[in-house]
């Protein structure tokens, strides 16, 4: 019997869902063959260095998607079908604090966490759940009304579940339940034709596009299914020039003169797609709704905790600095200012442990006299290690939000004289059923096997400071 491994699940449900998405967003298609004649401009650009964060296959291949959930219980079904595909929860993002409109959502991110299985095929999907529990957004009222409608659905069939805890459990599903399990979780995560109660939609809409999307339909959805570029500013240029509308900015980090690092993130604006709408009345009448866009990434080098308060520290300058002038172009006062406060090499990244390497030890080194230290800038700067970076594999707030708020077309309502309800890493934690893990850990185990390593090839009695 033919046993299916979940890599190869979760690269057959990567590819399964982009052809699914490119059939109802004909856009997404543009963009991956945009995104394609980007990619292979940069390599006959830059050659092997194109490749340092990645091969191009890896590149290619790889993709993020994006779903919105709307209870605890949604979240833990979630949670079992990416658990088949060897994908775990990683990060706490709270969209509700790093968004300046109403998105009343939190969020993780479910992926592999291990090299091999990123190496193999690193499909990760960005998950939001909805906060009905938030008095900033709904008022009592709203709230039992929503959890009451939210209950009475079932976004994922048991047959689904019951083969995606084999699949946990086993680590491979037989061939035949394999693609039993791709077909309904391809499925599960199709456009619904199903009429949308637009009384009820638009209640929600009032309070933001973001509810709406998640509380007003019987359903979920795919939202975005995000290629990697390698050169996100060229992407942005071809897109445009094609007639696709992009939104406003690219978010993130701006580009640079030095090491490209973390993530950044752009999109083309979401589009009017024509859904049924069941009127008070009771008719059915066509509509359109503006919910699904397309999005793309660049990515780069993972910062350490240290790294990222400079980070923030750079983004408030920035912020500061066009609050002051709004007449600025944010792109050249952001360079201006990373040019000036940001580590320039990868090997000040390195020294500085402001990102995250791994060390490869250099076996065949010329001695010349000397011999290693447990000083990683004198093992670097000497040759006697290869500093590998580690490609930062998940999200940033406020990007996210950014790109929510882009596509949104209102601002929708918040009432800040409310105490927010209380969401963070562990509370999700519970309600996901296993725990959310601290993306700086997981970069930091792998950077510090590789330093126990390199300490272990040379003979080094003390750790490498």
């Amino acid at each position: 019997m033919k046993m299916i491994a979940q890599w190869r699940l979760r690269a057959a449900f990567a590819q399964r869902l982009s052809e699914m998405y490119g059939r109802e967003v004909p856009a997404y298609t543009t963009l991956v063959e945009v995104s394609r004649e980007v990619n292979q401009n940069v390599l006959r650009r830059a050659g092997a260095e194109a490749e340092r964060l990645g091969s191009i296959s890896r590149v290619t291949a790889e993709r993020h998607g994006a779903i919105r959930v709307g209870t605890p219980a949604e979240l833990h079904q979630v949670a079992r079908i990416f658990g088949a595909l060897g994908m775990h929860p990683v990060g706490f993002y709270d969209l509700r604090e790093a968004a300046s409109s109403a998105v009343p959502v939190v969020s993780t991110a479910f992926r592999p966490v291990e090299a091999g299985e990123l190496a193999r095929n690193p499909f990760r999907v960005f998950t939001s759940m909805l906060t009905p529990a938030d008095p900033r957004f709904f008022t009592p009222d709203l709230r039992e009304r929503l959890e009451r409608f939210l209950a009475a659905r079932q976004l994922f069939p048991p047959e689904l579940l019951e083969l995606a805890d084999q699949a946990e459990w086993h680590g491979e599903l037989p061939e035949a339940a394999a693609e039993r399990f791709l077909h309904l979780a391809v499925q599960a995560f199709e456009l619904s034709t199903e009429p949308v109660d637009r009384a009820w939609y638009e209640t929600l809409a009032r309070v933001s596009g973001v509810a709406a999307d998640i509380g007003g339909v019987t359903s979920t959805h795919i939202n975005h299914l995000t290629p990697r570029v390698l050169d996100i500013d060229d992407l942005y240029r071809r897109m445009t020039g094609r007639g696709v509308a992009m939104i406003d900015a690219i978010q993130g980090p701006p580009r640079w003169s030095g090491p490209d690092v973390l993530l950044r993130q752009t999109s083309f604006r979401a589009l009017a797609e024509p859904r049924a709408l069941r009127q008070p009345d009771g008719s059915v009448a066509t509509g359109s709704l503006r919910v699904r866009f397309g999005e793309v990434e660049a990515r780069g080098i993972a910062l350490t905790p240290a790294g990222r308060v400079g980070y923030d520290t750079l983004l408030a300058k920035t912020d500061a600095h066009l609050a002051a002038c709004p007449d600025a172009d944010r792109g050249e006062v952001a360079r201006s200012i990373w040019e000036q406060g940001f580590p320039a090499t990868e090997r000040d990244l390195a020294v500085e442990r402001q990102a995250f390497f791994t060390y490869d030890p250099v076996l065949d080194r010329s001695r010349d006299g000397r011999k290693p230290t447990a000083d990683l800038a004198t093992l670097i700067d000497q040759g006697w290690v290869r500093a590998v970076p580690i490609v930062y594999e998940d999200f940033l707030p406020r990007s996210a939000a950014g790109i929510f708020q882009s596509n949104l077309s209102g601002k929708g309502s918040r009432n800040d004289t409310q105490a927010a309800a209380r969401y963070d890493a562990d509370r999700l934690s519970d309600e996901i059923g296993r725990p959310v893990l601290d993306p700086f850990a997981l970069y930091a185990e792998q950077q510090g096997k590789s330093l126990e390593h390199v300490a272990q090839a040379f003979g080094l009695t003390e750790a490498i400071r």
